[in-house]
C-alpha cells in the first residue's frame, strides 16, 4: 500500500462511500424517532472508519485489503445492530473496536511460524485450559457463558483460533514418521485427533452442538493438508476417503442423537408456529415480508423476536434493508475468506491456517443462514462479525488478523535459534584453502 497511494486512498473513499449510502438510506426510510441519533450513528461510524485508515499505516503489510473489508463488514455491522433497536448501538460499538484491535493482535502473534512452532506445547494448554473452563461454567452454572455485567463470554469460542494453529504447526512434523506395526504413523496426527475427540465430547456434555460442525470442519481441512503435504497436491483416494469417513459419521451422529435434537431435525414448522416451529416461521415470514429492498431500517417487526440480533440475524437483516443487502453482506464475509486463497501464500502453514479460517467462517455462516431459511434446525451460531456476541466478533476479529499475517508473513527464527545456530555452524570451506 505503500507503493501505490492511490490504490488506498480509493479503498479509503469506497469505504466511506458504502457506510454514507447506508446512512443516507437510514435518513430517508428509517424508523428513528430522533434525527439526533441518526447523527451519532453517522459521526461514530465516520470516524472510527477515519481512525483506522490512519492506524493501519503503522502496520508495515504486504496487503491491506483484509483491512478495508473488515472495517467495511464491521461498520455495517453497527448500523444494522443500531437499526434494530432504533438508537446508537454503543455496545456493538465498542465490541467492534475490540475485534479490530484483536485482528492486529492475531497478525502480530501468527505471520511468523517458527515462534509458533516452539511455543507449540502453550497451544495445546490453552485448549486444555479452555475445555476444562467450558466444563466448569456447564457443571457450576448449567450454562455455556460467563457473564460479565451487560458483556457474556463464550470459553468455546476461544478454542477456535488455537485449534486453527494447533493444526497448522502440525504440518512440519509430516515428515517425522515412526514405524508401529506395519504402518508409518505420525505422533502429531494421533494428537490433533485425541484433541479433535475431547473438543467432541466437551461440547456434547455442555450440550452446544451448534460449534460441532466448526470444529469438525477445520479439523478436516487441516487433515487433508496434513495427509496431501509430502507431495503438495490433492490425492483423489485420500480425498474421497476422508469425504467418505465423514459421511459416515454424519449419519451415525444423526441416528444417534439426542431426543430433542431428533424432534428439531423432524419438526413441521407450520404446524407448530407457537411452539417449537415459531422463530424459523417467523423468520421465514421476515424475509418474505422483506423483498429485495427491505422493509426499512427500524421497522420489522422481526426485532421484537428473541435472538433476533444474532442467532437469526440474517433474517433481520433480510426484512429491514431487504434480501439484496443481505447477500451482499454474505459476499464481503465470502471474498474475506476467499482473498487469502487467491493470493497464494508464502508457506504451507499459512495456507493451512488460511484454509482451516475460510472453512470455519463458511461453514458457521451457513449454519446461521441455512437454520433462518429453514433449510437446517436452527444451531444457535453467529454470523461471523454481524451477530451480536462480545466473544464472537473477538475470535472473529483475531481470526481476520491471522489471514493478515499469511498475506504478509515473516521467516525470521528467534535470537536463541540464531544464536545457536552460529554456535553450530560449520567452518566455511574457504578456509581451508588459506
Amino acid at each position: 500500500m505503500y507503493a501505490n497511494p492511490v490504490a488506498y486512498i480509493f479503498s479509503c473513499i469506497f469505504v466511506i462511500f458504502a457506510h454514507s449510502a447506508m446512512l443516507v438510506n437510514i435518513w430517508f426510510n428509517g424508523n428513528f424517532s430522533e434525527p439526533r441519533d441518526i447523527a451519532i450513528l453517522g459521526a461514530a461510524v465516520i470516524i472510527l472508519d477515519i481512525a483506522y485508515f490512519v492506524a493501519i499505516l503503522f502496520f508495515k503489510q504486504m496487503s491491506y485489503v483484509l483491512d478495508f473489508l473488515l472495517i467495511l463488514i464491521l461498520n455495517m455491522s453497527v448500523i444494522f445492530q443500531s437499526c434494530f433497536i432504533c438508537k446508537f448501538n454503543i455496545k456493538h460499538y465498542i465490541t467492534c473496536i475490540v475485534c479490530l484491535a484483536a485482528s492486529k493482535c492475531g497478525y502480530m502473534l501468527c505471520k511468523n511460524h517458527k515462534l509458533l512452532q516452539d511455543k507449540k506445547k502453550y497451544i495445546y494448554g490453552g485448549i486444555g485450559i479452555l475445555l476444562m473452563l467450558v466444563l466448569f461454567v456447564d457443571l457450576v452454572k448449567h450454562d455455556m457463558w460467563i457473564r460479565i455485567g451487560s458483556f457474556t463470554l463464550q470459553p468455546s469460542e476461544f478454542i477456535k483460533p488455537l485449534f486453527v494453529l494447533a493444526c497448522a504447526t502440525s504440518i512440519a512434523d509430516q515428515q517425522k514418521k515412526h514405524k508401529i506395526l506395519c504402518f508409518n504413523v505420525v505422533y502429531e496426527n494421533i494428537s490433533l485427533f485425541c484433541l479433535m475427540a475431547a473438543i467432541c465430547l466437551v461440547q456434547v456434555k455442555s450440550h452446544d452442538y451448534g460449534s460441532l460442525p466448526t470444529f469438525i470442519s477445520i479439523y478436516c481441512v487441516g487433515f487433508i493438508l496434513r495427509i496431501c503435504y509430502p507431495k503438495a497436491k490433492f490425492s483423489k483416494k485420500k480425498l474421497f476417503a476422508v469425504i467418505a469417513v465423514i459421511v459416515v459419521c454424519l449419519l451415525i451422529g444423526l441416528k444417534y442423537a439426542p431426543e430433542y435434537v431428533q424432534h428439531r431435525l423432524h419438526v413441521d414448522i407450520w404446524s407448530d408456529k407457537t411452539g417449537d416451529g415459531y422463530q424459523q416461521s417467523q423468520a421465514l415470514i421476515a424475509i418474505a415480508n422483506g423483498g429485495w429492498f427491505g422493509v426499512g431500517p427500524g421497522r420489522g417487526f422481526l426485532s421484537n423476536i428473541f435472538a433476533f440480533d444474532n442467532d437469526i440475524v440474517f433474517a433481520t437483516v433480510s426484512e429491514e434493508w431487504g434480501l439484496l443487502y443481505a447477500l451482499m453482506m454474505v459476499l464481503t464475509i465470502i471474498i474475506i475468506t476467499a482473498v487469502p486463497l487467491f493470493n497464494p501464500t508464502r508457506s504451507y502453514y499459512h495456507a493451512t491456517m488460511s484454509s482451516c479460517i475460510a472453512a470455519a467462517f463458511i461453514v458457521q455462516m451457513a449454519l446461521n443462514i441455512f437454520g433462518s431459511c429453514n433449510l437446517i434446525p436452527f444451531t444457535g451460531v453467529t454470523i461471523p462479525f454481524i451477530s451480536s456476541g462480545g466473544s464472537s466478533l473477538l475470535v472473529s476479529g483475531f481470526m481476520t488478523g491471522m489471514l493478515m499475517a499469511g498475506q504478509s508473513p515473516v521467516f525470521r527464527e528467534n535470537k536463541a535459534s540464531q544464536k545457536n545456530k552460529k554456535q553450530t555452524e560449520a567452518v566455511p570451506a574457504w578456509r581451508w584453502k588459506e
